[in-house]
């Protein structure tokens, strides 16, 4: 469902004409798997199999997994791999950006349609294996992602690095033991991490008593608002501008700064939450924004344990 809502919200703000992509999920959207294999059809004809194609192509594996026809949905993912890695024959993953978000969503795909069948330990191996090749590329943080979704759950969590910090610094992981944990990935620019602010803030004040400690990972990313190519000390400037506007009651909230801890976490989509039970275990991981209700629902399972 949340899938059907981006789909249409996002093609409704693009134009019919905008490219086989937007067409494909246009046509997704309105649950037409036939229009949309036309589409494809129709443009292979003309322009060959490229990389807007292909990332055109992984969006009806996306849309079976959304409507849990898993068959379908491995049966297009398998297929698109097997035309990016062609593709990988002439170019690198990173050469053009259709690419990397086809080959992206065809293991995710593939790995969570195996999942959803039982065979979570074939998912787990697919990943690995994936990670193994693509790992120095820009679809690391998506690989580990679904990875962790599917092992990171139960495991001792990774400790966090801090290559710089803002707001209350970094404790130390024997600090945290007996107190849960939320960890809150966010980024400057991402509108869902300041919606989810306010969320955070009222639940961190609800769980107070019961211990509950909240830490904000982010990172740099090269650019700000203003800047398109930002030094470190101007990114971080503006970073801290962004918290005291956005989250001012998380101020005293540590965040340590580094991209490590966005590898390690796999936190390609933001925010990313992450709930660690007193022992420090992983009892929850969970990549986009998450309702009131959801998110206290976790965590009373956290501060009753």
């Amino acid at each position: 469902m949340r899938f059907r809502i981006f789909l249409i919200s996002a093609v409704l703000t693009a134009s019919a004409w905008a490219g086989i992509v937007d067409n494909v999920r246009l046509a997704l959207a309105q649950n037409n798997f036939s229009a949309a294999e036309s589409e494809l059809s129709s443009y292979r004809s003309q322009q060959g199999i490229n990389g807007e194609y292909l990332e055109a192509f992984s969006w009806v594996a996306r849309a079976a997994l959304d409507r849990r026809d898993y068959d379908r949905a491995d049966a297009y993912a398998r297929q698109t791999k097997l035309m990016v890695v062609d593709q990988l024959k002439k170019r690198g993953v990173d050469a053009e950006r259709h690419l990397p978000i086809a080959l992206g969503a065809a293991l995710e795909v593939q790995s969570q349609a195996l999942a959803a069948r039982g065979r979570r330990t074939e998912a787990v191996a697919l990943l690995q294996a994936a990670l193994r090749t693509y790992g120095s590329t820009s679809i690391h943080d998506r690989l580990q992602k679904n990875l962790n979704l599917l092992s990171l759950q139960g495991k001792l969590a990774p400790a966090l690095k801090s290559e710089q910090s803002l707001g209350a610094k970094l404790p130390l992981a024997a600090e945290l033991k007996g107190s849960p944990v939320l960890l809150f990935f966010w980024a400057h620019w991402c509108g869902d991490c300041k919606a989810e602010a306010p969320i955070i803030t009222q639940l961190r004040s609800e769980f107070a008593a019961q211990g509950l400690k909240v830490i904000g990972p982010t990172r740099l990313y090269g650019y700000t608002a203003q800047i398109e190519h930002a030094t470190a000390s101007d990114e971080l400037m503006y970073i801290d501008a962004v918290r005291h506007r956005f989250y001012s009651g998380l101020l005293d909230m540590p965040v340590p700064i580094s991209k490590y801890n966005f590898d390690t976490y796999g936190a390609s989509t933001t925010p990313t939450l992450v709930l660690l039970d007193r022992t420090g275990k992983v009892a929850w991981y969970h990549p986009g924004a998450v309702a009131y209700g959801e998110l206290r629902g976790e965590i009373e399972k956290v501060v009753a344990r």
